[in-house]
C-alpha cells in the first residue's frame, strides 16, 4: 500500500506537554465561557464552533455522510469534515481562539451600550463630573478629606447643578468618592479668620450657604442622591431637598449641630417635621441622634436601603432605567410636585441662613469649634 506523507507544521515540533495541558485548559475553560454566551453568534458562526470541538475531541470526521434531505446533519458533517486533518491540539487552539473573540465582541458590545459617549466635564478640582445614559452624576471627590464641604467644593457644587440643568441629562446623581457620601462642612472654613474678619466671613458664608441651598430647590430634573457611606451635616439635610434617596446598608445620618454650637440648615427645619414628625425630627435636629441607614429609611428620608456588596450594581441599573423614560415628563411632573412649596423652602432657606450667621458669631459656637479641633488634635 502506497504510504502517504504527513505534513506536520514545524511549530508543532516545539509543543512540550506542558503547552498542550495549557491548551487542554484553555479549551475546557472556552467550553464553559461559551455557555454564558449572551447573544447569539449565528448560524455559520455555531457550525464553526461545532466542527472545531468534534475534531478537538474525536479528531478527522470519521462518521457516514448523512443523507441529502437531513439538511441539519448533512451541515454539520460538512463543516466537520471541512477541517480535513487539522490536528486535535491545532482544533482547541482554533476553538478558544474563536470563543475568545466572541466574548471579547459581546463585551466591548456591552461596554457600548452601558456607557455611550461618556463625558467628563472638566473645571473641577472638588468633584468628578460626568455625563453618560442621560445621567449627570455628581462626585463628592476629596476622599483624604472624608469628601469635607470646603468653599471651593460648595461653589463647584452650584456650578454642576446649573451646568446639568441646562445639559441633555434626564436626571442628575450625587454620590462620594472612597468609604464617605461626605462628613458635611469643612470646619477648617472657620479655622485661620482673625477676629476682626469674622463679620465678614460669616456674613459671605450664609451668603454662599444661601444660594447653594437655593440651587437644590430650584433644580427642575429630577435629584438623586446615591448615598454610599456615612453622611454628615449638610449632606443629611439636603436630602430633604432630594427627590429619591438610595443607600447602602454602610450609610448613616448625623447632623450634630447643637453639639457645634449651630441651628439646621438647608431647609431641614421645615421638611425634616414634614418628612418624619416633630418629635423624630426633633431627636436628629436637636439632640444630634444618629440614624443608621434601615432606620432613616424607617422614617422615610431615605427611599430603600441596599446591601453594600450590591450597592452599586442595583442602584446604577435602575437610575439607567429612569434616565430612559421621557425627559420634559419627568421635569414637568417634578415642578407640579416642587412648584407648590418652592416659595415656602427659599423663605425657610433665608431664615436659616439668618440665624446661623447669628451662630456662627456667638461665643457659644466658637468655643464648641474650638473645643472640636481640640479633640481631634488629641487622636
Amino acid at each position: 500500500r502506497q504510504l502517504q506523507p504527513v505534513c506536520i507544521p514545524s511549530v508543532h515540533l516545539h509543543m512540550t506537554a506542558a503547552t498542550m495541558q495549557v491548551s487542554q485548559k484553555d479549551f475546557e475553560k472556552a467550553q464553559e465561557q461559551l455557555k454564558h454566551l449572551k447573544n447569539d453568534p449565528g448560524n455559520e458562526t455555531k457550525l464553526k464552533l461545532y466542527a472545531l470541538f468534534k475534531q478537538a475531541t474525536e479528531g478527522p470526521c470519521n462518521s457516514p455522510k448523512p443523507g441529502m434531505l437531513d439538511f441539519v446533519k448533512k451541515a454539520k458533517w460538512d463543516a466537520w469534515n471541512s477541517l480535513g486533518n487539522l490536528s486535535q491540539d491545532g482544533a482547541r487552539q482554533e476553538y478558544t481562539k474563536l470563543v475568545s473573540s466572541l466574548i471579547s465582541a459581546e463585551s466591548a458590545g456591552q461596554r457600548k451600550d452601558t456607557s455611550p459617549e461618556e463625558s467628563s466635564h472638566s473645571g473641577y478640582e472638588t468633584l468628578i463630573v460626568t455625563t453618560s445614559n442621560n445621567i449627570t452624576k455628581i462626585m463628592f471627590n476629596r476622599p483624604e478629606k472624608k469628601n469635607a464641604i470646603n468653599h471651593k467644593m460648595y461653589r463647584e457644587i452650584i456650578k454642576a447643578l446649573q451646568e446639568a440643568a441646562k445639559d441633555d441629562s434626564t436626571i442628575a446623581v450625587f454620590t462620594g468618592n472612597g468609604e464617605y457620601y461626605t462628613s458635611g462642612n469643612d470646619l477648617s472654613n472657620f479655622s485661620n479668620v482673625q477676629p476682626s474678619e469674622m463679620g465678614m466671613v460669616t456674613k459671605d458664608g450664609a451668603e454662599l450657604l444661601k444660594a447653594f441651598v437655593g440651587t437644590f430647590i430650584d433644580f427642575p430634573k429630577p435629584l438623586i442622591a446615591v448615598v454610599n457611606g456615612p453622611a454628615i451635616g449638610i449632606s443629611v439635610t439636603l436630602l430633604g431637598l432630594f427627590d429619591i434617596v438610595y443607600a447602602s446598608d454602610k450609610a448613616t445620618f448625623h447632623t450634630p449641630f447643637s453639639q457645634l454650637g449651630q441651628s439646621p440648615e438647608g431647609c431641614s427645619s421645615y421638611t425634616f417635621p414634614k418628612i418624619m414628625g416633630a418629635a423624630k425630627a426633633n431627636e436628629m435636629l436637636l439632640f444630634n441622634k444618629k440614624l443608621t441607614a434601615a432606620e432613616a429609611c424607617a422614617l422615610g428620608l431615605v427611599s430603600e436601603v441596599f446591601p453594600d456588596s450590591t450597592f452599586q450594581k442595583e442602584v446604577w441599573a435602575r437610575l439607567k432605567a429612569y434616565a430612559s423614560l421621557p425627559k420634559n415628563a419627568l421635569a414637568v411632573s417634578k415642578q407640579l410636585l416642587r412648584n407648590l412649596e418652592k416659595e415656602k423652602l427659599h423663605a425657610v432657606n433665608s431664615q436659616e441662613c439668618e440665624v446661623l450667621t447669628e451662630r456662627w458669631l456667638s461665643d457659644e459656637c466658637l468655643n464648641a469649634i474650638v473645643s472640636f479641633f481640640q479633640r481631634k488634635s488629641k487622636l
